[in-house]
């Protein structure tokens, strides 16, 4: 008798919510407890691709932020790219989902959006995975220089140093750094990624996030004074060759988070193209513990 395999369904949806077309995917029963996965830069939700149909136990929601992705803006939006303005846009597709309570995965940029709009919603977060989502000023590694550059010279000419950073090169390159096995990194993921950045009037987006970085620096302490009043169950899982964010800064967690669980993988700022296992492995169990 051949056994018959559940193979988890991932939908691919579109809402229209804050003078947009954002493109999402959801996995898992509607009724279920909720895991919001926030992405970062230079991805989209398709850097989920692996992890979603191994959570479905969940309702599972994966947005492409504004600038990424397969989310639309119309020119005539003229739309900001700030990061108060992405973490606005989260929180208009919260509301058109009716979502109010949610375990939240961070990952890059996804961690200064998501923890936004914990600031304004602080009792809505039921817990935190962060994946080299960073908060801490001793996280930030290495290859910030440049953008420290711009934020203290926003001159045209240091902007126009970053914009090789959008390329196809550069995207892989932050994809393979750290790993112990590059060829074991999918090529479609970077492939893809700067293929989107490519797009009309993306580029552009892009480098005005890059300057807008400096302020969620300035709100760091903001960001810790509500993980100490809310303690959060916490998980920290870091890809520890990550030059972009440092171990330091999945360590700092445990100082206003002291119940953190830490864990370091031998990979670097994309731990899911390459420990994926690992990630479930630690991730289901935590899940468990917060909404059973």
């Amino acid at each position: 008798m051949t056994e018959t395999r559940f193979i988890p369904h991932v939908a691919l949806r579109t809402i229209d919510v804050d003078g947009l077309s954002l493109f999402y995917r959801e996995a898992g029963p509607p009724d279920a407890p909720v895991v919001l996965l926030l992405h970062g830069y230079p991805a989209s939700s398709h850097q989920f691709r692996g992890l979603m149909p191994c959570l479905t136990r969940y309702r599972v929601l994966a947005p492409d932020l504004p600038g990424f992705g397969f989310t639309v803006v119309p020119s005539e939006r003229g739309y900001v790219y700030t990061f108060d303005a992405l973490s606005g846009t989260l929180e208009a597709f919260l509301q058109a989902l009716d979502v109010t309570y949610f375990a939240v995965y961070v990952f890059d940029y996804g961690a200064p959006v998501g923890f936004r709009y914990m600031l304004r919603h602080p009792e809505q977060i039921a817990a935190v995975v962060t994946q080299n989502g960073n908060a801490y000023a001793e996280g930030l590694g290495p290859s910030w220089a440049p953008l420290q550059r711009y934020w203290q010279d926003p001159s045209t000419e240091n902007r126009e140093a970053l914009r090789e950073a959008t390329s196809l090169s550069a995207t892989q390159q932050q994809y393979i750094h750290g790993t112990p096995d590059p060829a074991q990194v999918a090529p479609e993921s970077y492939t893809l990624d700067a293929a989107l950045l490519a797009r009309p009037g993306v580029q552009e987006a892009q480098l005005d996030l890059f300057l807008d970085y400096q302020h969620n620096i300035e709100i760091y302490p903001e960001f810790q004074r509500v993980f100490r009043e809310q303690q959060y169950p916490t998980l920290a899982i870091w890809g520890e060759h990550d030059d972009s964010f440092l171990p330091a800064g999945a360590s700092a967690f445990q100082r206003d988070l002291p119940n953190t669980a830490l864990h370091f993988l031998n990979t670097g700022h994309f731990a899911l193209e390459t420990h994926l296992d690992e990630i479930v492995r630690e991730m289901n169990p935590f899940l468990s513990q917060v909404f059973d």
